[in-house]
């Protein structure tokens, strides 16, 4: 709308079509760090010599094994006279590290505590029996039915697995992992915006750069390892002023990482107590779902290897 020329450069597109916007001059480049340094080594008269502006956003995540080696050689190949920006939710040493590699006189603008989440977010947990995970998972979909909610797992076959359960139950769901194309991927989270989906079942991969205005409720299926991973995942809702939930799923195996987590966000984290009687009633149907759902994920990945 600005008449800007942009162009978007990621992984699992078609080079050469990327290699013709960037041939038009884009102002504005919006890229991940392993395909523009493939673009940068292999496009012939293509340069970021003319860089004005450098943005960084997920900073913090940009310095993970995977993207770091790509970003130190574009750090190597712009000009040094530039502007550069870092944006993350959460802050990290790693970051204060990318500061003096590469920013001259940097200034630090801080819009809440280091780690917070927001006011408009009401956080909770459920304490969650061994072998009731799926069954206490129905129980908060049926709650909250018809309500737009992501579901993050740990695992893209967790992702695959629970997203089919729903489904099994009469509930509209969709997967968004890493196994996915970048179309289906796009396909995917289309759906879930336009709210053809009401329910998304994703892994970490969802976590950041998602702005879906009208998410109500987040459920952490799987606790996440690293407690920052939280504040990500919990940030897709409750965005820009407006309200919303999320429902930690904690086993006893995940005492550990939830006591992380409250100490990051300072907060102690209240339990929800779920209708018992209710659970019960839902846990035999619940089981012969996930069986089946099993069982399809398997044999799908048996068609795959034939």
């Amino acid at each position: 709308n600005m008449g800007l020329r942009c162009s978007t450069i990621v992984g699992g597109m078609d080079m050469m079509e990327q290699a013709k916007e960037l041939m038009r001059k884009p102002h504005v480049i919006v890229a991940t760090p392993g395909r523009l340094m493939d673009h940068l080594e292999h496009t012939k008269g293509f340069s970021l010599r003319a860089l004005k502006f450098l943005v960084m956003d997920e900073a913090d995540r940009l310095l993970d094994m995977e993207f770091g080696p790509a970003l130190d050689k574009i750090l190597q190949i712009i000009p040094r006279e530039r502007t550069t920006y870092l944006f993350s939710a959460t802050l990290t040493s790693k970051i204060e590290k990318l500061q003096r590699a590469s920013l001259v006189d940097p200034a630090k603008v801080a819009v809440d505590r280091k780690n917070a989440t927001v006011d408009t977010l009401i956080q909770s947990l459920m304490v969650v029996p061994d072998g009731y995970k799926n069954t206490y998972l129905i129980y908060l979909l049926n709650e909250y039915i018809g309500k737009s909610t992501i579901i993050f797992t740990r695992t893209c076959a967790h992702a695959q697995r629970t997203a089919l359960l729903a489904r099994i139950l009469g509930f509209s769901a969709i997967p968004l992992h890493g196994q996915l194309s970048q179309a289906q991927r796009l396909g995917a989270l289309n759906k879930f915006k336009s709210g053809e989906k009401s329910i998304l079942v994703a892994t970490d991969v969802a976590a950041r750069g998602l702005d879906i205005p009208s998410v109500d409720l987040v459920i952490n299926y799987d606790i996440p390892t690293d407690s920052k991973a939280y504040i990500h995942r919990v940030g897709r809702t409750a965005r820009a002023g407006r309200s919303g939930k999320s429902v930690s799923l904690v086993t006893q195996y995940d005492l550990e990482l939830i006591l992380r987590i409250e100490k990051v966000i300072e907060k102690k984290l209240p339990k929800d107590t779920p209708n018992k009687n209710e659970i019960l009633a839902l846990h035999n149907s619940v089981d012969r779902a996930t069986a089946e759902a099993v069982t399809k994920v398997k044999e799908f990945h048996n068609r795959r290897k034939k």
